[in-house]
């Protein structure tokens, strides 16, 4: 027998770790991969967290609200002291008219005998405000005419800088405001998609929901709102049964608005609106001839009485053909 030679050996235990490092592969292929571990998306928020949510934000608009209420009330202050101001100053300038023809007669003898006179500097002025603010042109009125032109002069001043100050005034307050009311509007956005997603999660949360908005529609709406679940009753008007057009009646009457027991004369009532304009606590009108009608709450709902045997709730609007709107107050 031939003895093995040394590149035979060596070819031989090549080939042994081929078949090793099949062997592994095709083991290691048996082995199932593990998952990536899976993504953990954050909770979305319980409806009772989104009403809290809007709770907190309508106490934020109506807090916004009262600041650019007391911001609409100091510009028209400041609008009435402007004003006053610049009556002040043109009466001040009517009674400096009396005194004219007499400094300019002044003026017309100093100069022809060669002297400079303020007064002369004063009609001629194209800014005589400016003269006027020279001590020396006012010592010069004062000795020529006595106290008595010194003090109005000064009074004339003090006038113009006085209807000065009340218009710049006004001027920051209106800007203010404006950055306020873009503050408002830019909550009352985000607790509208907010009020959008507690209803659509569950609809009855909509009652629960604060109505938003100072004035009287709103007002009204949230009276008409503690009548929920109270039943309808023909011609019935307040204050445990009513009728479509009694509740809009009676919630408005506790407002201080009058409206007829009627709802075509409801609708002549205020301004027509079109759908998207709507607001909390205006009118919503249903069928051609007008005999059914609710309150606007949101969120393309109303509140309203529907009919014998059923109660005050919040419905669709959708659910009737829509006639028009009428904004009230």
């Amino acid at each position: 027998m031939e003895p093995s030679r040394p590149g035979s050996l060596y070819g031989h235990r090549r080939s042994t770790r081929r078949r090793a490092l099949a062997a592994a592969v095709a083991a290691a292929s048996l082995v199932p991969l593990a998952a990536p571990p899976a993504a953990h998306a954050d909770p979305e928020p319980s409806t009772t967290e989104l009403r809290d949510q809007a709770h907190k934000l309508a106490d934020q608009l109506e807090q916004l609200t009262e600041q650019f209420n007391g911001l609409k009330v100091k510009l028209q202050q400041s609008q009435r002291a402007a004003k006053v101001a610049t009556e002040n100053a043109e009466r001040q300038e009517k009674a400096l008219t009396g005194i004219r023809d007499k400094l300019a007669r002044l003026a017309a003898t100093s100069y022809m005998q060669g002297g400079s006179d303020p007064a002369v500097t004063f009609f001629a002025a194209q800014d005589p405000q400016s003269v006027l603010d020279q001590s020396s042109t006012l010592r010069y009125f004062a000795r020529q005419d006595g106290t008595k032109v010194e003090l109005l002069m000064q009074a004339m001043q003090a006038a113009q800088r006085a209807r000065t100050a009340a218009e710049q005034r006004a001027r920051q307050v209106d800007q203010l405001r404006t950055q306020l009311d873009a503050q408002r509007k830019k909550v009352t956005q985000l607790y509208e998609k907010l009020r959008s997603q507690v209803v659509k999660k569950d609809p009855s949360e909509l009652a629960k929901l604060p109505v938003i908005g100072t004035g009287k529609a709103a007002q009204a709406l949230r009276l008409a709102m503690t009548k929920i679940g109270r039943p309808y009753v023909w011609g019935a008007a307040g204050p445990s049964t009513f009728d479509c057009s009694g509740l809009t009646m009676w919630a408005y009457k506790q407002v201080g608005i009058s409206l007829p027991h009627y709802t075509g004369s409801q609708w002549n009532a205020g301004t027509h609106i079109s759908r998207d304009q709507l607001q909390p606590g205006d009118l919503v009108f249903f069928y051609s001839d007008l005999h059914h009608m609710g309150m606007y709450v949101g969120d393309g709902k109303m509140l309203h009485a529907p009919q014998t045997g059923d109660v005050i709730k919040i419905a669709p609007m959708d659910g009737r053909p829509f006639a028009g709107a009428v904004r009230v107050a």
